[in-house]
């Protein structure tokens, strides 16, 4: 199958034929993959014989979609122009990424909050996309929406939820960014991120 026409399934359909000519370009394996908990996508640098791997979730809504693959292709080219020298998250990986981000903004393929929330971002050299929160809410509101799920931030204190795995939290103040969360069989206190999503527990 024409893989613009599977990409189309997952980004917003004007922005496949761009990326499907990057997947060529750069010689790339590109994998839409399974829910990964912790992470949107991951980018993979040539390794014993292996080239460019890219993945990108396949449950995120397309605009998140469309943000996660270019954020590892600014990975994937910042490692061809400055191989290990460059941060992970430092400047050259953003002005690749406002680089590579500009065609989709001159297709006008995002929302207006959308695309503001990424502006801001990239005019913040202090986030990493991941721990932008006002992007990562401006992303989730486009998300189907999941019955039971909820995010820590909008539990109140003292609230009990579970995690997947099945491990059970009790809610506690917030500390800087994150919030104190007790896991209720081990005593053992754990940061969660404002918007993991966890599950409530009735009690």
């Amino acid at each position: 199958m024409d893989k613009v026409k599977v990409l189309e399934k997952y980004l917003p359909p004007e922005a496949a034929p761009l990326i499907g000519r990057w997947i060529d370009y750069f010689k790339c394996e590109f994998k839409i993959s399974r829910n990964r908990g912790s992470k949107f996508g991951d980018y993979r640098a040539p390794h014993q014989g292996k080239g460019h791997r890219i993945s990108v979730n396949f449950d995120l809504n397309p605009y998140a979609f469309l943000v996660t693959t270019v954020h590892e292709f600014a990975h994937l080219h910042t490692w061809n122009e400055h191989k290990h020298k460059a941060k992970p998250h430092g400047t050259e990986w953003k002005n690749n990424f406002k680089k590579m981000m500009q065609p989709f903004f001159e297709k006008d393929v995002f929302p207006p909050d959308v695309k503001h929330a990424i502006v801001s971002y990239l005019n913040n050299p202090a986030a990493s996309s991941c721990s932008d929160l006002t992007l990562y809410r401006s992303l989730r509101k486009y998300d189907a929406p999941k019955e039971d799920i909820h995010t820590v931030e909008k539990l109140p204190i003292n609230a009990v939820f579970k995690l997947k795995d099945g491990r059970v939290f009790r809610k506690e103040e917030k500390l800087r960014k994150r919030y104190k969360c007790t896991e209720l069989k081990t005593k053992r206190v754990y940061l969660f991120s404002p918007v993991a999503e966890v599950e409530l527990v009735e009690g």
